[in-house]
């Protein structure tokens, strides 16, 4: 089966053209729905095609790490649910879910999109946790962008809980503040099939690809990068996608930016 597909893909891209009705640099639609739970400090449901991931974010406060007593903490978690796919099985974390936690947390840590030195409350002593879940709720592919940019939406659409005079969270309620912005990271990936790179991978894409990059970039710069699978990619290659990423980041983040 998987040969036919290989095959066919190839055949199409031969073309210059891909598996529904795409071109060789479209990127599937893209739409955000915020405010999607009632529970969550801040929540966004994200569509990549037919690739839905929704994002919750909720805040503590906590102490700070010893090596950053004045900033706050960031985590984000993914959790690949069973409903989603075929593939994904009830249980602990496996490679994949790990990888992707591991992805969308370094695009935002590295980048700085969130000043976490004004997340701390008592220098310190008190801070601000803040824990980012995003569950998958169809996968047709390309989780990394999909979940990266629903926590990026989450945070954006996020509220800051009120403190009480003895720095407690007043549950229920919320201040007028929210998290500190700087920067909005976008992820973007691409796989290799043969010599034919493709972004944005669909599920059929990327089960028959050799390789598999996904360049994380903010404005004018590169944050963070990761590769997968066996094969690999040249320099001229790697430049490509540079260049195409930041094509797609200037689209993409005018969506993010546009968020409440």
């Amino acid at each position: 089966m998987k040969k036919e597909l290989r095959e066919y893909i190839l055949a199409l891209a031969d073309k210059k053209l891909r598996n529904r009705d795409r071109r060789m640099n479209d990127y599937r639609p893209i739409s955000v729905e915020t405010d999607v739970s009632k529970n969550a400090e801040g929540s966004a449901l994200l569509r990549i095609g037919d690739t839905q991931v929704i994002a919750g974010v909720k805040m503590s406060v906590g102490t700070p790490y010893p090596d950053t007593p004045n900033s706050g903490n960031l985590v984000c978690n993914v959790e690949l649910s069973a409903i989603s796919d075929v593939k994904f099985e009830p249980g602990p974390p496996t490679e994949d879910a790990i990888e992707l936690s591991r992805v969308v947390d370094r695009g935002i840590r590295e980048s700085g999109a969130i000043d976490i030195d004004k997340l701390c409350i008592i220098p310190g002593e008190k801070v601000w946790n803040v824990f980012v879940d995003v569950y998958i709720l169809n996968n047709d592919g390309n989780l990394i962008d999909a979940c990266g940019l629903a926590a990026i939406s989450a945070l954006k659409n996020a509220k800051m809980p009120k403190l009480d005079a003895k720095n407690q969270v007043v549950l229920g309620e919320w201040s007028n503040g929210k998290i500190p912005f700087i920067k909005v990271p976008i992820p973007t990936t691409f796989v290799k099939i043969d010599d034919t790179l493709l972004i944005d991978p669909d599920s059929d894409e990327e089960q028959i690809s050799d390789a598999r990059l996904t360049i994380t970039c903010s404005e004018g710069e590169i944050n963070a990068m990761q590769k997968g699978g066996k094969g690999g990619f040249n320099v001229k290659e790697i430049e490509q996608c540079v260049e195409e990423s930041f094509k797609i980041r200037d689209k993409i983040s005018e969506i993010i930016k546009n968020l409440k």
